[in-house]
C-alpha cells in the first residue's frame, strides 16, 4: 500500500493567467490549508485533503511557510555549471572566453556525468524540480544529464547542442552527424519516464542554413519533440545574423526558413523583437524564455515582460545557467521584478511565482504534468520558508496579509528559504 502524505501550511492556488486578466483572478493563496499526495501525484487540496488523507497519512507540518509548485527552470546550460559566474564581456567573448571552453571538458563522459549530478543536486537546494537543459555537442552529455534526471525523479527537457561552424574544432558537428545524434538521442530518450527531448541548435550563427534545414527536417519528423534555441539576446549578435543571412527578414525568419518555428518552440531571451517577430511568435504558439540575470549579467538588454504577457505571448522563467549568475530561481525572480522596474512595471509576487511555475510549464507544453498543485498533478513541490534570515524575518513579521509576508522572500531569499524539496512525491530535500 502506498504512503499518504499529508503536507500542510500555506498553498499557492492557480486558476488562470495573472498577466491576462488581474491577478487577484488567478493566483491566491490558501492559507492554513493541506495537500495530500499519493503514489507521485496531488490527491487532494484543501478541506478535501483533511478529509482524504485517513488516519495513516504521514503529516509534514509546514505551518507558516508557502507550500508552491517546485519551481521550473525553462532555460539552461548545465555544461557551464562550473563557470557560473565568471567575469563577464559581451556575448560572444564570454561565449569564447568561458563558456566553449569548459563545454569542450565534457568530451570527458565521467565529468558529463559529474558536472550533471552536481548541477541538479544545486538547483533541487534551490527548490528547482524541473530544467530544461542545453548539454553540449557530445550525446554522453544529454545521457548523463537524463540519467541523473531519472536518479532523482525530475521532470527533464534537454538536447544535444548542434553547431558547426564558429566554434573551436572540439565542439562543432555536421549537418548529417547533428542530425543523425539527435534522431539517435530523441528515440532513445524522448517521452522515456518523466524526460522529454528538445531539437537543440545553439543559435543562427553556430549552425549554418543546411545544419538548421536539417534539424528543422528532423523536427517535422517528431513534431511531438521540442525545439529550444536562442534568439534576439544582444544587438551586436543580431546585427552577425544580419550579415550572416543576408536575405532573412529579420533574425526569427532564419528560424521560419529552415522549418525551426513552431509551437512546440523555446526561444531564449527574445530581448530586442522587432514587431513582426512579436506577432509571428504568438501566431505559431511559440514560447519565449526570460532569462533576467543572464541578461542584467552580460548586459543584454531589458526584457519586455509585461508587454508580450500582457499581449498573450507565452513566457517562461529561467536562469540561464551559467550566462545567469544564479541557480535560484527566487533570484531569478527578483531580477524579473528588477528588470520590469527599469521599463516602469511593477511585476506583482503572484506574477513572478507563476512565471516560475505554471508559466514555465505552458512553455515547456507540460502544464498538464507540473507546474501546479492541483489533484492529477505530479507531487513537485517547493515549500518556502518565509522568514529565513533574520532580515526576511524582520520584514514579513510586519506584513499586513500574505502577498506581504511572501514578497521579501522573493527579493532577498536564496537556498535558506527553501525549506522542503518534493520531487515525484519523495522527499528530496528537508
Amino acid at each position: 500500500m502506498n504512503t499518504r502524505h499529508l503536507l500542510t501550511g500555506h498553498v499557492l492556488r492557480f486558476s488562470g493567467n495573472p498577466y491576462t486578466g488581474p491577478w487577484q483572478d488567478a493566483v491566491r493563496i490558501d492559507e492554513n490549508s493541506a495537500l495530500l499526495i499519493e503514489d507521485g501525484h496531488i490527491v487532494s487540496v484543501g478541506e478535501a485533503a483533511h478529509a482524504a488523507a485517513g488516519p495513516d497519512a504521514v503529516l509534514h507540518d509546514y505551518t507558516g511557510q508557502l507550500i508552491s509548485p517546485g519551481f521550473i527552470d525553462a532555460h539552461a546550460h548545465y555544461p557551464q555549471t562550473a563557470m557560473i559566474a565568471s567575469w563577464g564581456k559581451r556575448l560572444i567573448d564570454w561565449l569564447n572566453t568561458y563558456t566553449f571552453p569548459e563545454e569542450m571538458r565534457l568530451d570527458d563522459a565521467d565529468y558529463a556525468r559529474t558536472i550533471a549530478a552536481r548541477y541538479l543536486d544545486l538547483v533541487l537546494d534551490h527548490g528547482t524540480t524541473s530544467v530544461a537543459s542545453f548539454c553540449t555537442i557530445h550525446p554522453h552529455s544529454v545521457d548523463a544529464l537524463f540519467q541523473a534526471g531519472a536518479a532523482r525523479g525530475m521532470a527533464i527537457v534537454a538536447g544535444k547542442t548542434c553547431m558547426d561552424r564558429y566554434a573551436p574544432d572540439g565542439l562543432r558537428d555536421t549537418v548529417q552527424g547533428a542530425y543523425d545524434d539527435s534522431k539517435v538521442l530523441l528515440n532513445r530518450w524522448h517521452r522515456t519516464g518523466r524526460a522529454v527531448y528538445a531539437i537543440t541548435p545553439r543559435f543562427s550563427p553556430t549552425s549554418s542554413p543546411d545544419q538548421m534545414h536539417a534539424l528543422g527536417a528532423l523536427w517535422a519528423e517528431y513534431p511531438d519533440a521540442l525545439m529550444q534555441t536562442h534568439l534576439s539576446e544582444q544587438v551586436d549578435e543580431i546585427a552577425w545574423v544580419r550579415d550572416l543571412y543576408p536575405e532573412a527578414r529579420d533574425y526569427l525568419d532564419t528560424y521560419e526558413a529552415t522549418g525551426l518555428l513552431g509551437a512546440r518552440g523555446l526561444y531564449g531571451h527574445s530581448i530586442h523583437l522587432e514587431p513582426r517577430e512579436i506577432d509571428r511568435l504568438r501566431e505559431v504558439g511559440a514560447g519565449v524564455v526570460h532569462c533576467p540575470t543572464s541578461n542584467t549579467f552580460i548586459g543584454s538588454g531589458l526584457f519586455d515582460l509585461m508587454g508580450l504577457a500582457r499581449g498573450g505571448q507565452s513566457v517562461g522563467l529561467a536562469t540561464d545557467t551559467g550566462g545567469g549568475s544564479s541557480f535560484s530561481m527566487l533570484r531569478t525572480m527578483a531580477a524579473a521584478y528588477e528588470v520590469a522596474q527599469l521599463r516602469g512595471e511593477a511585476v506583482h509576487a503572484a506574477q513572478l511565482l507563476w512565471l516560475a511555475t505554471a508559466g514555465s510549464a505552458w512553455v515547456l507544453h507540460r502544464q498538464d504534468e507540473i507546474g501546479a498543485l492541483a489533484p492529477g498533478m505530479a507531487a513537485d513541490i517547493c515549500v518556502l520558508d518565509l522568514s529565513s534570515t533574520p532580515a526576511i524575518a524582520q520584514r514579513s513579521h510586519e506584513a499586513e496579509q500574505i502577498w506581504d509576508a511572501v514578497f521579501p522572500t522573493i527579493m532577498m531569499g536564496d537556498d535558506r528559504a527553501v525549506s522542503a524539496v518534493w520531487v515525484n512525491g519523495k522527499l528530496r530535500r528537508g
